[in-house]
């Protein structure tokens, strides 16, 4: 996980930045329910087949599912893209986040061991993917005492990324920057006590290759080995967007055992996947997780 992302500010990336910036402020000045459903909108009918991501999440479907139909995939697809559009204004309306975050629903055979090690000072490793909103399970912790400091992947586009950092920040909790320096503050947070956030279902192509929905999928093993180098509990958190489209109920999975990191590291994936399985619409099918032709070259490399 520690790999220095580059980020790009070209002319290109200004003006997408600009043209979000606009389309965010706008919405911003609606009431939550609207803002909510309005940039859904914008995300499954405009941005989703502009910029393509729709198609690749119906080729993601069909990779993991070849026997699901079309039919289906373009309904799980345009899912996909509203519910990204709702995280991102979601994300950027925090203090309506943390005002609702406050009357959502934490439950779970987890929850248990996390209250006793918040009161105990143990680490808690809080670990998700870009499955319903990710940083509504954040706003839930954080407003019930606890501190969740989010490991984040800058953004490609610079521009974008100097406010995005903001909402990450704005939930509470520390915000760590992939990378050597973040990894390492990160990693400190959570020696003295602290409370962290990751997302573990991007490719990595120096990681373990585990199953996620039935294909190899190169992944990063930091969770297993910070838990076992700082004995931090690891625990498998959901926010999961209800019926109303604009609230949660935040599932806290049972502590995984400490064994050694790739088994961890599967553990985590079968949790995931079990969620994507139950709800797949609420997944971000647009990541490019599996890359299986990349993991055929370096394979025949012998990387």
């Amino acid at each position: 996980m520690a790999v220095e992302d580059k980020q790009s500010r070209t002319l290109g990336d200004w003006i997408v930045d600009r043209i979000a910036r606009a389309v965010i402020a706008m919405l911003l000045l609606l009431p939550h329910r609207a803002r909510v459903a309005t940039m859904g909108w914008i995300a499954r009918n405009l941005v989703g087949p502009l910029t393509g991501y729709t198609r690749r999440a119906r080729k993601n479907l069909a990779y993991i599912w070849p026997d699901m139909s079309e039919r289906e995939r373009r309904r799980i697809a345009r899912s996909v893209l509203d519910n990204a559009g709702r995280v991102i204004i979601e994300n950027y309306a925090t203090s309506d986040q943390l005002a609702r975050a406050a009357t959502w629903t934490t439950h779970g055979p987890g929850l248990d061991p996390a209250q006793k090690a918040l009161a105990d000072g143990r680490p808690i490793l809080f670990v998700s993917g870009h499955f319903g909103n990710y940083q509504a399970a954040r706003a839930a912790m954080n407003v019930r005492g606890y501190n969740l400091g989010g490991l984040y992947r800058p953004l490609n586009n610079g521009y974008f990324n100097d406010h995005y950092v903001r909402t990450v920040e704005a939930v509470g909790g520390p915000a760590f920057a992939r990378g050597r320096r973040g990894l390492a503050n990160f990693m400190r947070h959570v020696k003295e006590g602290g409370h962290g956030a990751l997302l573990i279902d991007q490719y990595f192509a120096d990681g373990v290759v585990v199953d996620f929905l039935g294909k190899p999928a190169p992944t990063a093993q930091s969770v297993g080995d910070i838990a076992l180098k700082f004995n931090a509990l690891v625990i498998p958190i959901y926010a999961r967007r209800l019926e109303n489209g604009i609230d949660f109920d935040v599932l806290l999975e049972a502590p995984v055992p400490h064994s050694d990191a790739k088994t961890m590291t599967q553990a985590l994936m079968d949790s995931l996947g079990a969620q994507v399985r139950e709800r797949p619409g609420q997944w971000f099918w647009v990541h490019r997780r599996w890359k299986p032709d990349r993991q055929a070259a370096r394979a025949a490399a012998g990387l």
